[in-house]
């Protein structure tokens, strides 16, 4: 697993174990883990098992699509302005709708 997931999972652990109102140490021992290790998933370090992240889910009333769902990027490297480009070159009938749909945004 890459340390970009694991960080961007330890972040979302983080914020909503501080929106429950939990410090590390009481959600570790609802989740029977250490503190340590608490602290290595919320910075990134390590990751959780999979029957801990049942439990967290529950603990924490949230989804595993919740803890899940942030912004990763599989291709860091690629220049959007690029791809658009390359998308339209290849759908050039959609140029009208992409426009409308840009424009709209920044209206």
């Amino acid at each position: 697993m890459s340390d970009e997931i694991k960080k961007e999972f330890g972040k979302k652990v983080k914020y909503y174990r501080e929106l429950r109102g939990f410090t590390q140490e009481a959600l570790a021992e609802k989740l029977d883990v250490n503190v340590n290790s608490m602290s290595y998933i919320e910075r990134g370090i390590n990751f959780i098992k999979s029957d801990t992240l049942d439990k967290l889910c529950k603990v924490l009333e949230v989804t595993p699509k919740q803890l899940f769902d942030f912004n990763y990027n599989l291709q860091p490297d690629i220049n959007i302005k690029e791809t658009l480009i390359n998308l339209l070159d290849q759908n050039e009938e959609k140029l009208t709708d992409i426009y409308k749909i840009v424009n709209g945004f920044l209206s």
